[in-house]
């Protein structure tokens, strides 16, 4: 169990069309997250790279966003809702607010035609995968797109795609 669940914290570099054909494992009580695997290996957590193709605010809810990396497009949901949200009702105050500030500071930086850097929890809503974001860079490196690209491949071909034994 341990070897399939070995990648739970780590933000993998992934490209579109690898996320967008991740298979939903039900989870088998309602405190074990929701997971999403390919061949054997399960992933939470993603990082993709591509260009900010949609962008849709609801003020002090949420920012969705799409990023086509050229092999498809992901949904990106980014939460604003931090001050009001239930969910931190348990965390300090001051952390809430540093988490909210955080979470603007990241909307504002989520423009259509930018290239940026998205990492989250791999999440579904109404049956399709998206990232829930936890960060966003945008990255001014015109190379980034293809060294993430050639990071992928290699990952997908040398780790993920590695049958279990």
């Amino acid at each position: 169990m341990e070897q399939l669940h070995r990648l739970y914290n780590t933000h993998v570099k992934l490209l579109a069309f690898d996320l967008l054909s991740l298979t939903q494992t039900p989870s088998h009580s309602p405190s074990d997250p929701i997971s999403f695997s390919r061949r054997g290996t399960f992933f939470f957590r993603a990082e993709t790279v591509g260009t900010i193709t949609s962008r849709e605010l609801k003020p002090n809810k949420f920012l969705k966003f799409t990023v086509d990396d050229g092999t498809g497009c992901i949904v990106c949901v980014l939460w604003l809702n931090q001050l009001v949200s239930p969910y931190f009702s348990r965390c300090s105050p001051p952390s809430v607010r540093l988490i909210a500030q955080m979470a603007s500071h990241f909307a504002a930086e989520v423009r259509l035609g930018v290239v940026a850097r998205v990492r989250g929890r791999i999440t579904s809503y109404r049956g399709a995968v998206q990232i829930t974001v936890s960060d966003v860079v945008v990255e001014r490196d015109p190379n980034v797109e293809t060294l993430h690209w050639l990071e992928c491949m290699s990952l997908a071909s040398k780790c993920f795609d590695v049958r279990l034994s």
